[in-house]
């Protein structure tokens, strides 16, 4: 049995969960959400709980078990109290900033590039280089914050760049500088 999909969704007071045989739909306070889930799992409500459990014991059964109920979880998660993904940028010069809902980077290109946010994301920027993408479906936010880390990804040489918090990136050695030929 598959550990993570056996575990059951604590349903907040405040979030509707309509299931209607294999679709689901969430309405929280940050929004609603729905997904068709695979024929081979079932969704049951019982109380305030959410149970995901598998149809047969077919291999696709057993590999949409875990992954379903992931999905849910994230959907109720997501309504509830929302997901968010910070970006930091480093370099000399880089800079980002709002400019209505759009995100306005100035990355060392000789232009300003302009990220408009999909519907139901959000920016908002910290002291002009940590980036906050926020939303209530981690599905898009995470992407979102892909597509600007890949404006500008961090290089390995000097660090510049767009990267996650938190994120490591390995730092290169540069050329050695011999004495050229005379």
């Amino acid at each position: 049995m598959s550990r993570i999909g056996k575990r059951p969704i604590t349903v907040p007071a405040k979030v509707q969960v309509a299931i209607d045989g294999t679709k689901v739909v969430v309405k929280g306070p940050k929004g609603e959400l729905s997904r068709n889930l695979p024929v081979h799992v079932l969704v049951s409500q019982e109380g305030e709980t959410l149970l995901v459990t598998r149809r047969d014991e077919t291999r696709i059964s057993r590999q949409m078990h875990g992954l379903s109920r992931t999905l849910v979880a994230n959907m109720v998660e997501g309504v509830s109290q929302g997901f968010q993904r910070r970006l930091e940028i480093q370099g000399v010069g880089y800079r980002a900033q709002v400019q209505g809902r759009n995100l306005v980077l100035n990355i060392g290109y000789s232009h300003q590039v302009q990220i408009e946010p999909p519907e139901g994301i959000q920016f908002a920027v910290e002291n002009n280089t940590n980036v906050v993408v926020s939303g209530y479906d981690k599905e898009i936010v995470g992407n979102t914050a892909a597509k600007i880390r890949a404006v500008r990804p961090p290089e390995p040489y000097k660090g510049k760049g767009i990267r996650y918090a938190g994120e490591v990136v390995r730092r290169k050695a540069g050329k050695t500088g011999k004495g050229g030929k005379k």
